[in-house]
C-alpha cells in the first residue's frame, strides 16, 4: 500500500514551489506512483482511463464506465473517485472542468502546465522499498527458474515467452525480454527475442513491472562457453560494481567537492574510467549503461555532463556490456549501503572488486556469474 502522507508531503512542496493549486497524473507510471493502482486498459494509449490528482487531498476522475472498478480494485479507500459520462468528452476536459488552476499535469490538459514527474518519484520511500524488494525476488525467481532448464536448441523466442508467462502469473508484466543466443548476444546490445537458436551460450535480459516499480536483470546461460566469456563476464561486473560504489559515493557527496550530491554525469565518468582500467575502452559507447531505476525503466540514463541528481534511497540498474557479455541486477543504494534487490540467492556469484577511481570508496560486491550446464 502506497504511503498517502509522504506522497503529500511532496507535493505540497512542490505546489508551493511551483505557486500550483493542484497536480494530475495519468500517465501510468505517475498514476501507480501516486495511488498504488494501475489505470491501464489499452497498452498503446499515450495515457490510462484515470488520472490521479493531488490539491490538498486526494482524488481520481475517470469515466463512469471505469469509476465502480477502480475504487473497488486499484484505490485506497481515502481517495475520492469523481466519474464524467463516458460519451461527454476526454479525460483531459474532465480534469480541466474540476481542477482548481493554476495546475500542472503529466498529459496534456488545456491551460496546465506540463511536468515531467521524475524527478517528484524521487527518492524512494519506505514502503516503495518493501514493495521493490518483492518485485526484485519475483523476477528473479520467474527468470532464474526458466534460464535453469534453458537447452542449446531452445529458439530465442520461446525462451521470452517463457519468461512472459512465467511472471504474468505472478501479476507480473514485461515490457522488455531481451533473448540472445551466442551468435546474437555478440552482434547486437538489444538481442531482440528470434527464432534463432541459442547454441553455445545465452545472454537473458529482463524489466518486469508491477504497481508501477521497473526491476532490471540479466542472466547467463552456458553449454559450451566460448574460451573468452568469463573474463570478458567479469569485466562487465567490474565495471557495474565501479558505478554502484560511485553511485553511493555521489548520493552522499563523497564524489564530488563539498556535500553537494553528485550527478549522473559524475558517476557516468568513474564508469568510464572503468572500462578503460578493466582493459575494453571504447565499450561504453555502444550501449547505454543505465541510470536511476523505480517508477520508470529508467528514471534517467547516464550521459557524458548529465546533470540529473544522484539521490538516495533509490533504485539503480547499470547494465554494462562488453562485447557478447553484460552484467546487470536492480539494487536500492542508501548512503548506509547497496542492497541487491533481484536476487534469489539461488544462482551463483562470484566477489567483484570496483576499479580504483578518485572519490569513489573501495568495494567488493557479489555479482551474479554465468551458470554453465
Amino acid at each position: 500500500m502506497v504511503d498517502l502522507s509522504a506522497r503529500a508531503d511532496r507535493l505540497e512542496e512542490f505546489l508551493a514551489a511551483r505557486g500550483l493549486e493542484a497536480v494530475w497524473f495519468a500517465a501510468p507510471n505517475g498514476f501507480a506512483w501516486l495511488t498504488g493502482g494501475d489505470n491501464v486498459v489499452d497498452a498503446d494509449a499515450s495515457h490510462g482511463v484515470a488520472a490521479a490528482g493531488y490539491d490538498g487531498a486526494f482524488r481520481v476522475v475517470t469515466s463512469d464506465a471505469e469509476a465502480t472498478r477502480l475504487a473497488d480494485e486499484q484505490l485506497p479507500d481515502s481517495v475520492a473517485v469523481e466519474s464524467f459520462p463516458w460519451h461527454a468528452g476526454s479525460l483531459a476536459d474532465a480534469v480541466a472542468d474540476r481542477s482548481p488552476t493554476p495546475a500542472a499535469a503529466d498529459f496534456h490538459v488545456p491551460g496546465f502546465d506540463r511536468i515531467d514527474a521524475s524527478r517528484l518519484r524521487q527518492p524512494l520511500t519506505p514502503d516503495d522499498l518493501d514493495r521493490y524488494r518483492d518485485l526484485g525476488r519475483e523476477v528473479a525467481a520467474a527468470v532464474e527458474t526458466v534460464c535453469r532448464n534453458l537447452d542449446p536448441d531452445d529458439p530465442e523466442y520461446e525462451v521470452a515467452a517463457g519468461i512472459a508467462i512465467s511472471l504474468s502469473s505472478r501479476g507480473v508484466n514485461t515490457p522488455v525480454v531481451l533473448v540472445g543466443g551466442a551468435e546474437r548476444a555478440q552482434a547486437y546490445r538489444h538481442f531482440v527475442p528470434t527464432d534463432a537458436t541459442l547454441g553455445d551460450y545465452a545472454l537473458v535480459s529482463v524489466t518486469a513491472e508491477r504497481a508501477g516499480l521497473y526491476a532490471s536483470l540479466t542472466r547467463t546461460v552456458a553449454f559450451d562457453p566460448p574460451e573468452w566469456l568469463r573474463r570478458r563476464h567479469r569485466a562487465a561486473a567490474r565495471v557495474e560494481a565501479t558505478a554502484l560504489a560511485a553511485t553511493r559515493a555521489a548520493a552522499t557527496g563523497d564524489l564530488t567537492a563539498g556535500d553537494a550530491p553528485g550527478t549522473a554525469g559524475d558517476v557516468f565518468e568513474a564508469i568510464r574510467e572503468a572500462y578503460a582500467a578493466v582493459g575494453f575502452d571504447d565499450e561504453w559507447s555502444r550501449h547505454h549503461q543505465g541510470g536511476a531505476a523505480g517508477y520508470a525503466n529508467r528514471e534517467w540514463i547516464a550521459t557524458p555532463g548529465g546533470d540529473e541528481p544522484v539521490t538516495e534511497p533509490m533504485g539503480y540498474a547499470w547494465n554494462p556490456t562488453v562485447a557478447g557479455a553484460k552484467s546487470e541486477d536492480t539494487y536500492a543504494v542508501a548512503a548506509d549501503g547497496i542492497e541487491l534487490l533481484t536476487k534469489t540467492g539461488r544462482w551463483p556469484t562470484h566477489a567483484v572488486d570496483a576499479v580504483a577511481v578518485d572519490g569513489v570508496p573501495s568495494e567488493t560486491i557479489e555479482r551474479h556469474a554465468p551458470v554453465v550446464r
